[in-house]
């Protein structure tokens, strides 16, 4: 089997990153292919279709966390699992037609990172869901730069968004948090979860293409 093959991380601006890790199935190393003023950083592999097995998913997304910190930290575009190329001409064919929408998506996200909260009500708790999300709002609105919402997967999930912010506004997103669980923690089970790459706040896609 050959090794030819790319796997995608994320797309950085130009850059070398290169350094040793557990990378998806069983690579060692990832590393950058540029063009021009973009860098997409991979890993080698043996197939254009991988499988997400919860070890690789799991992988993909720790590379992408050691990628966001690396040599003092680096904005990355966040690919979903399974982005794989046949050579690195493929790949730059890809980085060519899709350079101004990821110019775009790097542009929104530069120095921000993507953190999560969930509200869930405890058992047997009683709570006004409009008043905690105008709550939430107050208190973490002003510091995000963008906010989505995620599915509501339970009746008991009062609150599922995700938000982007900026690095520098970190300490007090997460004072807010903070508080929030102090107000509320009786009744609900605060998990708060990041940072991230900011995969909600990225609509890239791009497809695997051999030329």
């Amino acid at each position: 089997m050959s090794n030819s093959n790319r796997y995608v991380y994320g797309i950085v601006n130009s850059g070398d990153i290169e350094f040793e890790t557990d990378a998806v199935a069983g690579a060692d190393r990832v590393y950058t292919v540029s063009h021009r003023r973009l860098g997409a950083v991979v890993s080698n592999i043996d197939t254009t279709d991988p499988e997400e097995t919860d070890e690789d998913a799991k992988r993909h997304d720790d590379v992408l966390r050691e990628i966001m910190d690396y040599d003092g930290g680096r904005t990355i575009v966040p690919m979903q699992f399974g982005m794989a190329f046949e050579s690195d001409r493929a790949l730059k064919n890809v980085l060519r037609g899709a350079r101004p929408a990821f110019r775009r998506a790097m542009n929104d996200i530069e120095g921000r990172v993507e953190l999560g909260l969930k509200l869930v009500t405890q058992e047997d708790a009683s709570v006004d869901p409009d008043e905690i999300e105008a709550a939430v709002e107050d208190e973490l609105g002003p510091l995000a730069a963008q906010t989505v919402p995620n599915g509501q997967f339970s009746d008991r999930l009062v609150l599922n968004k995700s938000y982007l912010v900026d690095e520098d506004d970190r300490p007090a997103f997460d004072d807010g948090v903070a508080r929030l669980e102090d107000t509320y923690g009786d009744d609900l089970l605060v998990q708060y979860t990041g940072p991230f790459a900011p995969y909600s706040f990225v609509d890239v896609e791009i497809g695997a293409q051999s030329r």
